[in-house]
């Protein structure tokens, strides 16, 4: 029987002993080696020769006496604010393991930052009270299909039939796009109450860069196009349009009264029903030939809470009825 070589792990072979880093955060956490051995159930002789073998180690002074205290040098503040969140970090996650209920299931869901600000964060503590099970690890990303690296999604909600293979895909709803602003913006500007009368208001435009599926993207002057108008024909010393590709901040300045935004139907349904939103005009653009989906994976470890997740997130689609 073989053996595969392994070549040197270099990050641990350079990493200095966690003992005498353990010993220099006590240290200087509380300023006094005689503390940091009492709180470390050790000896204060202990903990002098733990942080010198650091000190040799990084060939650096860590401490100065300060009577009967120590400090910091620079190079050792330095240090400790690196040990100090490690330290933290791998605390939590031991912590979280070692009290984590046995019977927990925990699903990796994929989906825009749109979406999980402006869907998901609607729902989710609701499903997490229904489902105590159930706990849902959510990562926001534009690479569906390239996907982050190192996250292997169970569940990714996107515009893409295909995520890659196994995974299989639910459809959830068109896209449905109609305007979008709040109410005091349409007194302020009565005009944007008329098709004729919108292109001319401050419009807040959604740009494709960065984002995923670019080639079906719908901007103002697409919508507008959808109702026969030119955006290029808007009145001279109108407002400038303003583009971002986050639709986060194109909705917050929706609602903060500074213009016009394109409202996606399932993520802003809800700020419409509550006035949060007002559709200036009734109009709205329907593309039947685009989807969002529901990908689940086939062979996920958490095959049942996968499928309740997916139940929980179709049933919030099939109930709703957007325009047409």
């Amino acid at each position: 029987m073989s053996h595969r070589h392994v070549d040197p792990d270099t990050l641990l072979l350079k990493m200095p002993s966690l003992r005498a880093v353990k010993a220099f955060v006590a240290a200087a956490k509380y300023a006094s080696f005689t503390r940091a051995a009492e709180a470390l159930c050790v000896s204060q002789a202990a903990i002098s020769r733990q942080v010198r073998e650091l000190e040799i180690y990084l060939d650096a002074p860590l401490f100065v006496r300060a009577g009967r205290a120590v400090e910091l040098t620079a190079e050792g503040a330095v240090f400790f604010d690196a040990s100090q969140i490690s330290f933290v970090n791998i605390a939590q996650a031991a912590e979280r393991i070692r009290n984590a209920p046995t019977d927990t299931q925990v699903l990796t869901v994929c989906c825009s930052p749109a979406f999980s600000a402006l869907w998901l964060s609607r729902h989710i503590q609701a499903f997490l009270a229904d489902h105590p099970d159930i706990r849902l690890n959510v990562i926001t990303t534009q690479n569906f299909q390239t996907k982050e690296p190192g996250v292997e999604p169970d569940i990714v909600i996107s515009k893409f039939a295909n995520v890659g293979a196994g995974y299989k895909a639910f459809p959830l709803c068109h896209d449905v796009i109609y305007p979008v602003c709040s109410a005091d913006y349409v007194k302020r500007h009565p005009g944007v109450a008329t098709l004729e009368g919108l292109p001319d208001a401050a419009l807040l435009d959604l740009s494709p860069y960065g984002r995923a599926g670019v080639a079906e993207h719908v901007d103002w002057r697409v919508w507008l196009a959808f109702q026969n108008i030119d955006i290029d024909e808007r009145l001279p010393g109108s407002p400038p349009v303003f583009q971002a590709n986050d639709y986060t901040l194109i909705i917050n300045m929706a609602l903060a009264g500074q213009g016009i935004a394109l409202g996606w139907d399932q993520l802003v349904a809800d700020k419409v029903a509550s006035g949060q939103l007002v559709k200036p005009v009734p109009e709205h653009v329907t593309l039947r030939n685009s989807l969002h989906y529901l990908a689940c994976k086939e062979d996920a470890a958490n095959q049942q809470a996968c499928a309740r997740v997916k139940e929980w997130v179709m049933s919030k689609f099939t109930r709703r009825q957007p325009p047409h």
